[in-house]
């Protein structure tokens, strides 16, 4: 098996990951470091918890040479805050033992000390989209000593909207660079900015597209209604050995913070949350209070299902089964990361068995329904979303098009005659009548 010490790496690197106590690389570390170090394009596609970012860092950052100049030469691009601030603490972490300058911007915080972070000199810039371009059209970030562009999160970025600010930010840097593209899936929009934006890529799949994660174990619920659901979820919340450290995914903002209202009641400060409704200092304290063990459930909308590495979640629950097949892979590989066993549990409806059953088609497997546990409480409780539509008659509809208002009739033909005008415009040839008094003044003044 190759160990780190058979890469290309010098000796701070590899101090740095011997403090980390990492010895193997995994294999999309091990596919990819030879080909960035060559400069290529590179399209990496590799199952979420595979160790994707040190894949495309440790590369890079052995190219890097020691420079005092301002402007970053390597400039990385992910979705989230959350995600700015983990890619910025690997780089730090590998970059223990040198002089590499990194830093991170993001939006939702104070721009004035990113101005000065940027201002002050960067080897390694990490940024989300939207904060780029600000810093970018104000003249303080300039982007043209940018040797090394990588975007992770290739799919997530583009689905939440990014294409926009991505096509600026491209056009901002230099014709020569090496892209770096990593993804968990691939679609026809991040297919199609390959081939926009990048010079005969070369593609690395370690383990193809679709490809369930073994070391997680899936099942599903087949529940009637939100209150049900909380029920049930609540029931196995209950086995805090078991179930030690939770992420619960809820479709939407408003299904978190209501779902947290609920939950709190039973387990109290065990239980956070996190949606990007919440303020920056907010989220990031939640998802620390989580990853220390502060708290042992965590729901969030699917801001937590891309990139974050959350050690030892040993369960994800989909408290609402994803519409997309690529979001629900994204959602359970937070569990089973770095070779270590997960469970997956999925609640769904009868309107969302259809999501399900998609899912299995797109992972070609079959998910095991559980059979649900007889001392939880099935409510017959539906919220107003959940409720059946009232269909409206249209009683007006039976009324035929062609139907006179009451009180009305036909007009006479005579009185259908469209109004042309006084005589003289109905036959301008015709001599003008005469006018006896006028004719008289004009005698009298002749006169006079």
């Amino acid at each position: 098996m190759l160990n780190f010490e058979d890469l290309n790496l010098t000796k701070p690197y590899l101090n740095a990951l011997q403090d980390l106590e990492f010895i193997h690389p995994t294999p999309i570390q091990e596919a990819t470091y030879s080909v960035i170090m060559s400069g290529k394009d590179v399209i990496g596609l590799a199952q979420t918890g595979t160790g994707k970012t040190i894949a495309y860092l440790l590369p890079v950052l052995r190219m890097l040479k020691f420079s005092e100049q301002k402007q970053p030469r390597v400039l990385v691009i992910v979705p989230t805050r959350e995600l700015v601030v983990q890619v910025l603490a690997e780089i730090e972490k590998l970059c223990k033992y040198t002089a590499i300058r990194s830093g991170g911007i993001y939006g939702g915080s104070n721009i004035n000390p990113q101005k000065k972070l940027v201002l002050d000199g960067l080897d390694i810039l990490v940024s989300t989209p939207g904060r780029l371009v600000d810093l970018a059209m104000l003249g303080i970030l300039k982007l043209k000593q940018v040797q090394h562009f990588i975007i992770d999160e290739v799919d997530e970025m583009l689905e939440t909207g990014f294409r926009a600010q991505l096509t600026t930010v491209l056009d901002l840097l230099p014709t020569k660079r090496q892209n770096i593209f990593f993804s968990a899936t691939m679609n026809k929009e991040v297919q199609a900015l390959i081939e926009t934006f990048t010079k005969g890529p070369t593609k690395i799949e370690v383990v193809p597209h679709g490809t369930p994660l073994k070391k997680i174990k899936q099942s599903a619920y087949s529940v009637p209604n939100y209150t049900t659901k909380v029920n049930l979820l609540n029931h196995l919340l209950a086995k805090e050995k078991t179930f030690l450290k939770v992420l619960v995914f809820a479709s939407n903002i408003k299904m978190v913070d209501r779902l947290l209202g609920d939950v709190y009641k039973v387990y109290g400060e065990q239980v956070g949350s996190i949606h990007s409704k919440k303020t920056q200092v907010v989220r990031f304290a939640s998802l620390e209070k989580f990853q220390q063990g502060i708290s042992r459930i965590l729901i969030a909308t699917d801001i937590a299902a891309r990139g974050l590495d959350i050690a030892d979640v040993t369960h994800v629950i989909n408290f609402d089964t994803p519409l997309e097949a690529g979001d629900y892979i994204h959602r359970i590989g937070r569990t089973g990361r770095a070779g270590k066993s997960g469970k997956a549990i999925t609640f769904f409806t009868e309107a969302e068995k259809e999501y399900l059953e998609k899912i299995e088609d797109f992972m070609s497997i079959s998910i095991k329904r559980e059979t649900f546990p007889k001392e939880v409480s099935v409510s017959k409780f539906l919220l107003e979303e959940e409720k059946p539509k009232q269909i409206e008659v249209d009683y007006l509809a039976k009324v035929k098009t062609n139907a006179l208002p009451r009180g009305f009739h036909e007009k006479k033909e005579k009185n259908k005659k469209v109004n042309l005008g006084g005589p003289r415009k109905r036959n301008p040839n015709k001599t003008k009548p005469r006018n006896r008094a006028v004719e008289r003044n004009r005698a009298r003044k002749n006169k006079s």
